[in-house]
């Protein structure tokens, strides 16, 4: 009798435990939701004038300091130029484990200057603009980040929270020179986000990338009068290419071959000296990729022999694929349900149809809802992103969130006029209060951050991570070049 009483004082014990535990929890999560809307005049903001900068890969001088000075009168510590790059930071806040991480981006892309209007309006002419919408990205991650170092500062959560700025993801990959530095050996969880078309929490991988250069050289002569004396590098070139688009019948569909012409002679009455030519082979993993890379690398080789040409290859970044983590994934979706849906105005709704209109997309508006997880493909969708890199490294989670029309092209016009106006401010936001949120679950439960770790360590298997980067410092000043 004594011990069916003493089991009914445990339940019952345990039942109280369970429900001040939940209490507590929710107590948190409302803090955070709070924290992020006092702060949210301020990171509209920042995000405007990151927008309104819009300086490109590896020369986000003003954008970085913007968020770094924020995060130091928050009360971070700052580290400046992390990596050899100046536009590179880590800011911390707290001690101890566990330590999370999470990451902004917030350089532009060239030659996509457009104001917050519906139709194409260039802002000022020829220059950048936030086309990824990375002006959004930094700022709501760094909202996050606030969220919770409030909380650790109250002492309602134990354990170290990290920014990470990272600079030029449009270009080298700034995340794979802070990743051969060990800067996120220590993690225990990393968390991201991306401007999207739909509310999602991200169980996809991504592409993996090499970039490269071929550099072809021969000897330059007059064109009419002794072209028998000189060697033509853009014949080598054009082999060159011409070796590319044979193969393409001969790979398999998951493999994206793009290239560049950057330099191809100075003028038409001279045989050319020199040549260039910026190529990338993606995959879906790296294994594929580096099978296309060794049979084009052989492809440069032999246009270089049947011109008498030399050639040169030069590796820029290689972006592993992202390693899910679908554990994570399931933590994300439960806040998002928590959020519920973005609520859009008629005012929103049609500037976002109007942009759907002068791109020749349906004109449905925005998506705001919250759909189920859903499966993780076996052939990723399109794009790589260093934040792979990260993924191999710690258990990396992610999410996407409405910041444009449905079917709106990326990289484009219309999604830099999302991001400079109450669109991209209202994903802004919901992001930063998905992230917080996602990281009040990890930190408050140990058994949660040893599932996403369990799932980590399985996934990986023994693979050992190296960065695909060539010798020495990143390549400060910026290329200027595309990648995503």
């Amino acid at each position: 009798m004594k011990f069916k009483f003493l089991l009914t004082v445990l339940y019952i014990l345990s039942i109280s435990f369970s429900i001040s535990a939940q209490n507590k929890l929710n107590k948190l999560k409302n803090e955070v939701i709070l924290s992020v809307e006092s702060h949210q005049e301020n990171l509209i903001k920042i995000s405007d004038r990151i927008w309104a900068l819009a300086e490109t890969a590896l020369e986000e001088t003003k954008s970085s300091q913007l968020l770094s000075e924020y995060a130091e009168n928050q009360g971070f510590v700052i580290q400046n130029n992390v990596a050899g790059m100046p536009t590179a930071f880590i800011a911390s806040y707290g001690s101890g484990k566990p330590i999370i991480g999470i990451l902004g981006e917030f350089d532009a892309l060239p030659g996509l200057s457009q104001k917050a209007e519906p139709v194409k309006v260039t802002y000022e002419e020829g220059k950048p603009g936030h086309g990824c919408g990375h002006n959004l990205f930094g700022t709501a991650s760094l909202g996050a980040a606030v969220a919770i170092k409030e909380l650790i500062q109250k002492g309602e959560l134990t354990g170290s929270i990290r920014f990470y700025g990272t600079p030029a993801e449009e270009t080298i990959g700034g995340k794979l020179y802070m990743a051969r530095e060990g800067l996120f050996d220590d993690l225990d969880i990393c968390l991201d986000w991306h401007p999207g078309a739909e509310i999602e929490a991200d169980a996809q991988s991504s592409q993996a990338l090499v970039d490269f250069r071929v550099r072809f050289t021969g000897k330059a002569s007059h064109a009419a009068a002794d072209p028998w004396n000189g060697v033509s590098a853009v014949d080598a070139l054009e082999l060159y290419t011409t070796g590319i688009n044979y193969i393409r019948e001969h790979v398999k569909p998951t493999v994206r071959i793009h290239y560049l012409i950057e330099k191809a002679g100075d003028v038409v009455n001279v045989v050319p000296e020199n040549a260039v030519i910026w190529t990338r082979v993606r995959d879906k993993d790296r294994e594929g990729m580096n099978l296309v890379y060794e049979r084009i690398q052989k492809i440069a080789e032999g246009a270089a022999l049947m011109t008498d040409a030399g050639f040169s290859i030069q590796l820029i970044s290689g972006w592993h694929e992202i390693l899910v983590n679908r554990t994570g994934a399931s933590v994300v979706q439960k806040n998002l349900e928590i959020l519920g849906p973005i609520e859009y105005t008629e005012e929103e709704i049609n500037f976002a149809k109007t942009i759907q209109s002068a791109t020749n997309k349906p004109p449905v508006g925005l998506d705001g809802k919250i759909y189920d997880l859903k499966e993780t493909r076996e052939d990723p969708p399109g794009g790589s992103t260093d934040v792979g890199d990260v993924s191999w490294i710690v258990p990396e989670i992610r999410l996407s969130v409405t910041t444009a029309p449905k079917d709106t092209p990326w990289h484009s016009w219309a999604v830099v006029a999302c991001g400079g106006m109450s669109i991209g401010h209202k994903g802004m936001i919901y992001a930063a209060k998905a992230l917080s949120l996602t990281m009040v679950d990890l930190y408050m439960n140990q058994g949660l951050r040893d599932e996403i770790r369990k799932e980590f360590i399985e996934r990986k298997g023994e693979y050992i991570y190296k960065a695909i980067l060539p010798e020495g410092p990143p390549p400060v000043p910026a290329f200027g070049m595309i990648k995503e």
